[in-house]
């Protein structure tokens, strides 16, 4: 069995987990996620705490279980206190402004991009060069961080663009004459 698999989840106060037998689904404070099971993990409750099993001994069901136990817990979490990236901008004149559904990015270019949030992802813009995205669903709020940071890539010789807030621009040595 995968040593991932083997750990329970816990459930907090105030989520609810619906097991159905061809998916499972998570609601809480934050909203509702739901995960579609493969035949090969079986996810069982016992009181406050979830178990994902693989149904075979094949090596497919062991992956399949770690992986499921991963997604679900990111779920729990997600629903009950939610996620959040940090994105910050270095360079001369970049800025960002959240507009209701969308963020709002100078980035040197010679025209504003524009970028629409999809639902269930919110954006705030502390100041000029912050945005800070939050959102129930983990690969969400992970997938719309790297569109907005693919728009200007922190550049190796100045770092400027956009990055991670925890991200290390390791910036190479300029040529010698």
């Amino acid at each position: 069995m995968s040593r991932v698999a083997k750990n329970p989840i816990a459930v907090p106060a105030g989520v609810e987990v619906t097991v159905a037998a061809d998916k499972i689904s998570v609601k809480g404070p934050l909203g509702t996620l739901t995960q579609v099971l493969k035949g090969d993990v079986a996810v069982e409750r016992q009181g406050d705490v979830l178990l994902c099993k693989a149904t075979n001994e094949s090596a497919q069901a062991d992956a399949q279980s770690g992986t499921i136990r991963a997604l679900l817990a990111n779920m729990v979490v997600g629903v009950s206190k939610g996620f959040e990236r940090k994105l910050t901008l270095v360079g001369v004149g970049y800025r960002a402004q959240a507009a209701g559904d969308s963020v709002n990015l100078t980035l040197g270019y010679s025209h504003p991009v524009v970028h629409k949030m999809p639902k269930g992802v919110k954006v705030a813009t502390p100041s000029q060069t912050e945005i800070v995205l939050t959102g129930p669903d983990k690969q969400q709020v992970g997938q719309v961080a790297a569109e907005i940071r693919a728009y200007r890539e922190p550049e190796p010789y100045k770092g400027k663009g956009v990055r991670y807030s925890d991200e290390v621009v390791i910036l190479k040595e300029t040529k010698k004459k």
